[in-house]
């Protein structure tokens, strides 16, 4: 008896679970598979190239890289455009108009003209007065390795998680579904530059604006734009882009360089770009400035590495991170006085440095949420033991040091500091986020 009950019970379960897989009085069996996957978002072609907007000038959201062109520094919001600040007076910087730029991460200024990424368009704008700012040129499809497109629905800008249900039959095996089959290729860029990211100095010329040329601006190190003579030189997680600008308002690009992989920053200095990637550091050669030519190379361990130079020595910072992989964190200095053989003489640790910036042997770190760090690095071997300041109340992601002002960014705003008097450095301003 006890076993025709455990047969009956066998079959009621049997006759319940085929009750529960099937979706009709049919003989067809069907059962269903929930499962988490990443649904591409678009943003139109239409919608990306609007006509320029303008607006007053607001609070800091989510800010990433600097730049500064006097008497203007330019704040970026990440994918949404540009902050201008009236900086003539840096302990009282005004904010004076806004720049709406979907998907903008970076920038560059000559003369009168910023250099901006919207997306995958690369656009050129006349700013010589910001508050009517208006647009010159689009040359669009500039930047197609960074973001996947698709010709009909436009660029895939994220990915939002579904959960989806896909239903099958019970006889064949059930087909386990690729979580990103909806990913037309490629890979939307995470700047791993930006916020703890995408992840610079020198965007005009020497971060200290010595070897600036009167009528660019100078970047942070974790730039990706930078300018030489009548250049614009780009980097792209793939290639280093050159534009021709003897018409500014037009870029012509001359040649398209493929550097490898993972490429995050490029640094102007003595007629050469240093270019910094997940893998190492790249030296090329301007000797024909519409075709950069390779020179050399410094390889090191897997992570983020922005790279500043002075006089004969490079100054990488190497970083961890999801973005950037590896579990690495420390600053490098490098011998370069020989550019064809880059050597590594000395290294420091660091808690997880971002940006930084080299004045005369005055080397700025950005420490990440370690804050800010300032060293006396006129001896390379010694930099650890000659800390000028530490600012650890602070998350700090990039600098500029410029005529004895250093213009750093954060997580927590903008922040400007006088250096002229390396034994009382003082805060000038800030700007604050405001959420």
């Amino acid at each position: 008896m006890k076993k025709l009950s455990l047969f009956f019970s066998a079959a009621v379960a049997a006759l319940a679970f085929l009750l529960a897989t099937t979706t009709s009085c049919t003989d067809k069996c069907e059962q269903s598979y929930t499962y988490m996957a990443y649904e591409p978002v678009y943003l139109s072609f239409a919608e990306l190239r609007q006509p320029l907007t303008i607006t007053a000038g607001h609070d800091l959201k989510q800010p990433g890289k600097i730049y500064f062109k006097a008497p203007y520094l330019l704040i970026n919001e990440r994918n949404q455009g540009v902050h201008v600040i009236d900086n003539s007076n840096p302990a009282s910087p005004q904010n004076v108009a806004f720049i709406e730029i979907p998907g903008n991460i970076d920038m560059a200024v000559k003369n009168n003209v910023l250099y901006a990424d919207s997306y995958t368009d690369l656009l050129a704008i006349d700013i010589s007065n910001p508050a009517n700012a208006s647009l010159l040129s689009r040359t669009e499809n500039a930047f197609t390795d960074i973001y996947p497109v698709d010709p009909n629905l436009g660029i895939i800008t994220g990915y939002n998680q579904v959960e989806r249900t896909d239903v099958y039959d019970c006889n064949q095996m059930y087909p386990m579904p690729y979580l990103y089959n909806d990913v037309a290729g490629g890979g939307v860029m995470t700047d791993n530059s930006v916020g703890g990211a995408p992840e610079t100095g020198g965007s005009g010329g020497a971060t200290g604006g010595t070897n600036n040329a009167p009528s660019n601006g100078v970047g942070g190190s974790m730039a990706r734009f930078t300018l030489g003579s009548d250049y614009l030189y780009i980097v792209t997680p793939y290639n280093l882009q050159t534009y021709q600008l003897s018409n500014p308002t037009q870029p012509v690009l001359t040649t398209t360089t493929y550097l490898g992989w993972n490429i995050e920053t490029i640094f102007p200095f003595r007629n050469h770009l240093l270019i910094g990637s997940q893998t190492g550091m790249f030296i090329y050669d301007l000797v024909n400035p519409a075709s950069p030519s390779y020179v050399s190379q410094f390889a090191h361990v897997t992570s983020c590495d922005p790279v500043v130079a002075e006089g004969n020595y490079a100054y990488v910072t190497l970083r961890s991170g999801t973005p950037c992989q590896g579990f690495t964190n420390e600053l490098n200095v490098l011998d370069i006085s020989t550019l064809t053989n880059p050597q590594l003489i000395k290294t420091y640790p660091m808690t997880n440095p971002h940006g930084l910036g080299i004045d005369n042997g005055t080397l700025f770190i950005c420490d990440g949420d370690a804050g800010l760090k300032i060293y006396d690095a006129s001896d390379v071997y010694t930099i650890d033991q000659h800390q000028l300041a530490h600012y650890d109340n602070i998350n700090a992601f990039d600098v500029i040091p410029y005529n004895q002002v250093l213009l750093m960014i954060g997580s927590n705003g903008l922040y400007q500091y006088d250096y002229s008097n390396l034994q009382n450095i003082t805060l000038l301003s800030t700007i604050p986020v405001k959420p």
